[in-house]
């Protein structure tokens, strides 16, 4: 005879957050002297909450005290707090029906705030960058307003990753994640996977030229735009030099590889994805292994090491952790405070 508690729980998808008990995962793997300096002595991974498909885009909001985040195949935010912990926030996320999509994952992925503190999202389902122009609260019928959602005519893929400036400009990545048959799908419009900036009312397209462009971020001064390289092929992080003001001369930045560790596919788990820099301007970028971190001139210091694929990861906003998506998990680790 079934036991109806073990089959309630066999057919119930939930949510978990880890109050009581911190489970923790993984260890630290401290290459060089200066990851003491950003990680503290005995910091452990802490689980904040598990049972998620697939979480990604950590954003820290300043408004709410907390971290909000995507579940990409959900088609949701959901909101997590030292008080309350995580509970569903915003859905639809990602796919409202504007578009014609073919994917699972449909949801919104990274997520960011601009100069005004509004929620910019890039929605995988809706094929577009938009703004979040409801209330900044736990809703069910959010309303969004279209930023971006094609080049040249040409409908985008699925927007994965953004990253705005102090200016106003959004950066952001194109790759075909969002679509059944990615490059192969009927809906894709465009033959490539694109890297773009978005300007007083313009699209500009920076690179072509990667097969799988993913998480993204500026450096401190905004002189610098790093960009990972999903590809289990050519596993890399690329760096545009994007200082040059003439908005003509954007799309002629030059490629250059920042960090390569195809060596380390299919050794670790996880592939270059989401990143932040700390304000020292050392890259906390995840990858094979967890969240490397890396030195501003690609010194590779140290590894989060999570055990399972990390999506990407955001600091507080006083850097005392960093939170990060690892695949079902919600976690973070201590940092060193040096103000």
């Amino acid at each position: 005879m079934n036991n109806p508690i073990i089959l309630y729980i066999m057919i119930t998808s939930f949510i978990t957050t880890n109050s009581f008990s911190q489970k923790t995962i993984g260890s630290i793997d401290r290459i060089e002297k200066e990851i003491n300096y950003l990680i503290a002595k005995n910091a452990k991974i802490e689980v904040l909450a598990d049972g998620f498909d697939w979480s990604e885009g950590p954003v820290w909001s300043n408004e709410l005290s907390g971290l909000l985040f995507s579940d990409v195949p959900q088609n949701k935010i959901y909101f997590w707090n030292e008080k309350d912990g995580v509970t569903e926030f915003i859905s639809p996320s990602g796919y409202t029906g504007v578009s014609i999509t073919s994917g699972r994952e449909i949801g919104s992925n990274g997520l960011t705030f601009n100069s005004n503190g509004n929620l910019l999202l890039a929605q995988h389902g809706d094929r577009r960058v938009s703004m979040l122009t409801s209330k900044l609260k736990k809703d069910s019928s959010p309303k969004y307003k279209s930023i971006v959602d094609s080049y040249n005519g040409k409908r985008f893929n699925s927007p994965n990753d953004l990253v705005a400036s102090k200016n106003g400009d959004i950066y952001f990545t194109d790759p075909p994640y969002g679509l059944k048959k990615q490059d192969n799908d009927p809906l894709k419009d465009l033959d490539f996977n694109g890297v773009y900036k978005y300007s007083n009312g313009k699209i500009y397209l920076i690179s072509k030229e990667l097969t799988r462009p993913n998480g993204l971020a500026l450096s401190n001064d905004e002189s610098l735009l790093y960009v990972a390289n999903s590809d289990p092929k050519k596993a890399v992080w690329y760096v545009f030099d994007i200082s040059n003001t003439y908005e003509e001369l954007i799309e002629t930045s030059p490629l250059l590889i920042f960090k390569d560790v195809t060596n380390l596919v299919g050794k670790k788990r996880g592939l270059p994805d989401g990143m932040k820099i700390h304000s020292s301007g050392n890259i906390f970028a995840t990858g094979p292994g967890g969240v490397l971190i890396f030195s501003p001139s690609g010194k590779h210091l140290g590894t989060i090491q999570t055990e399972v694929s990390t999506s990407n990861c955001a600091f507080d906003s006083d850097e005392n952790y960093l939170y990060m998506t690892s695949d079902n998990y919600l976690t973070r680790i201590k940092l060193i405070n040096n103000d």
